[in-house]
């Protein structure tokens, strides 16, 4: 992922976006401060999540199944533990 000041962008926005389009990830900086994320084009919103970095591919291997996951048992029903979270 590569960093560039909002002036750059301003200055270079052709090459800015050829860049974007040939999938390179870029931060947009004012001040130091990101303020935005230019990211190609994904065909599926899933592919957008880990182009931005909001998603990890699995690794195989490594991740575990659901059943695998050994279950909790409380005296609570769900809808008090959400009640509880939401401070009702």
């Amino acid at each position: 992922m590569r960093k560039i000041a909002a002036r750059e962008l301003r200055n270079n926005s052709a090459r800015v976006l050829d860049d974007v389009k040939k999938g390179q990830v870029i931060e947009v900086t004012n001040h130091g401060e990101v303020v935005a994320v230019l990211i190609p084009p994904a065909a599926t919103a899933y592919e957008r999540l880990v182009a931005a970095g909001q998603v990890r591919l699995a690794r195989p291997g490594k991740a575990k199944r659901f059943t695998d996951i050994p279950a909790r048992r409380t005296e609570r029903d769900a809808l008090d533990v959400l009640n509880e979270m939401r401070g009702e």
